[in-house]
């Protein structure tokens, strides 16, 4: 027996004992390396993968097919090429990701098609046909949409053809239930971001148990629980190791790359701090477009981090197509 069998079980280990670990990054070394059964894409890590040598065949080959595109010359500063450039990207990362991982790959349909349902069903099932002609069925993927009103819509049409969506940047109570009842398969909480909020404001917390975030995440936790919801909760946005581990238990949770690192550094027993409580036959309004909208406007946090953070996600999608242009250039 050797001192590596005998020592004590990392925090990583045990939490995965207690939540399916899914990893926040694109970042093909990092995944093959710390093993989550999730990963997920989007443009900022797209872009990343971009000067990352595992995916330089890629490129150059989305490249060259963009140079092959239009007339000569013009392919550099045709839009509609950037944007399939960018698209083939995206698929094409997260298709070499499906190979590391046992279970699905997020990936992001574009910010800034937040409050267009129609497009946003048009986009996930052009994604969907891209994997196809991957090779990569849709049981290894999500489409990962914003959970505007518009969005939980398009979610609910997606379900409805059996393509499974990440509903994300969730900030409310109500945003979330919405997407439950529109059988979202899975939502993602942001609980840093929640807690970036109220430090702004000089709210900190004195205990974990009283961050924001992580009490918001409990409560849609024992909320679904109540409800049967099948929808799957998922923390994410963390701002520390100590975040991560005041959720485990919940059903996933998408960490970053450093603080996998760091759980995997150190030791020390992790408690089980989620716990489903048995379901309320209780008789409960649906969520409406209206109440929905009423539910967002009386809640300012969530209202101003929503539309922050697809402000961003749309910043990151032009930066990316930025890049793209300026490489054919």
């Amino acid at each position: 027996m050797t001192a590596s069998d005998t020592a004590a079980p990392s925090r990583l280990q045990q939490l995965r004992e207690l939540s399916v670990v899914v990893a926040d990054t694109g970042d093909y070394d990092a995944i093959a390396r710390l093993r989550p059964v999730d990963c997920t894409t989007n443009p900022t890590l797209v872009k990343k993968a971009l000067d990352l040598p595992v995916y330089a065949e890629l490129i150059e080959r989305e490249l060259a097919w963009a140079r092959t595109q239009g007339e000569a010359g013009k392919a550099a500063v045709d839009k509609a090429i950037v944007d399939e450039v960018a698209d083939r990207l995206t698929v094409g990362v997260g298709a070499m990701l499906t190979a590391l991982v046992p279970g699905r790959v997020s990936t992001e349909v574009d910010a800034d098609l937040a409050h267009d349902t129609a497009a946003t069903v048009a986009k996930a099932r052009k994604f969907v046909a891209m994997y196809a002609e991957r090779g990569v069925p849709r049981e290894k993927i999500l489409i990962k949409v914003a959970a505007t009103w518009e969005g939980v819509e398009a979610a609910r049409q997606l379900q409805a053809e059996g393509i499974d969506c990440n509903l994300t940047l969730i900030f409310n109570p109500t945003q979330a239930i919405a997407c439950a009842e529109a059988g979202a398969f899975l939502i993602s909480p942001f609980v840093g971001r929640i807690l970036d909020w109220y430090k702004a404001r000089g709210q900190v917390p004195a205990t974990i148990d009283e961050d924001p975030g992580v009490k918001f995440v409990r409560g849609v936790y024992a909320e679904f629980k109540k409800r049967g919801a099948a929808t799957v909760v998922m923390g994410a946005s963390f701002r520390s190791a100590e975040q991560v581990l005041a959720l485990a238990g919940c059903d996933r949770l998408t960490i970053s790359p450093d603080l996998l690192e760091q759980l995997d550094a150190s030791t020390g027993t992790v408690e089980r701090c989620l716990v489903p409580v048995p379901r309320e036959e209780r008789t409960l309004a649906p969520v409406t477009a209206a109440s929905f909208a009423a539910d967002l406007a009386a809640d300012a946090m969530a209202s101003e981090k929503l539309a922050e953070g697809i402000a961003a996600f749309a910043k990151d999608l032009d930066a990316l197509r930025a890049d793209i242009a300026k490489r054919l250039a």
